[in-house]
């Protein structure tokens, strides 16, 4: 029997794409990469960020802290944002391009409003799971092929994280996109995540694997 995969959609919403508050440079240019890669495969989960109003991480809950400034929580670096991915807000929402029908899971992260969540799978301090370890493992699913925004942070640590949990992860580059709040953070994220052992397939590839 051929090994179980999952695609992982991180944060395709509105807040993340252009017109949102945190808009990541062409975040909308994955949408319909996504809706293409969501037909080669059984098990789709898409992430969403759902923070509370008083989040931590929104610089507007510190006073005299300004956007990108970085604190320290839980012994964890901290960057504070604006404030994006409110629950039940429009930012919060799936991009209205995205094809949802395919997707098989939800993963709510970030809903603390005292540690943020950058990992599909944990919060920043890895206190608290997230359910998504838990789906996999029932569904036998050993291979996970990770796409979205952003890749210096929510992409990266999804994939460190499903790496150090034993995963075949598949990072779908050509299918991501960065803040790049430092010149080199993309390029960083991506050397981090292929030196830990994350393999790279061209979007044009996936289709062949998936029938491996």
């Amino acid at each position: 029997m051929s090994m179980r995969k999952a695609l992982i959609l991180v944060d395709l919403q509105n807040d993340f794409c252009p017109g949102g508050e945190l808009a990541v440079p062409d975040g909308s240019e994955v949408i319909p990469l996504a809706n293409q890669l969501m037909m080669h495969f059984d098990f789709v989960i898409a992430t969403q960020d759902w923070h509370p109003k008083d989040h931590i991480s929104f610089a507007s809950n510190h006073p005299k802290k300004r956007i990108g400034d970085v604190i320290t929580i839980h012994d964890q670096p901290q960057v504070l944002w604006p404030d994006h991915c409110i629950q039940n807000t429009n930012g919060a929402r799936f991009h209205p391009q995205l094809i949802t029908d395919k997707i098989t899971k939800i993963i709510l992260k970030g809903t603390s409003k005292n540690i943020d969540s950058y990992s599909a799978f944990y919060d920043n301090a890895h206190q608290q799971a997230t359910g998504l370890f838990d789906y996999l493992t029932k569904h036998h699913i050993r291979s996970v092929y990770i796409m979205g925004l952003a890749t210096d942070y929510c992409v990266k640590y999804s994939v460190l994280d499903a790496l150090k949990l034993g995963f075949h992860v598949y990072v779908i580059e050509e299918a991501c996109r960065g803040v790049n709040i430092k010149p080199d953070d993309i390029e960083k994220a991506f050397s981090e995540m292929r030196s830990k052992g994350a393999k790279f397939i061209p979007l044009s590839d996936v289709s062949v694997s998936t029938m491996q």
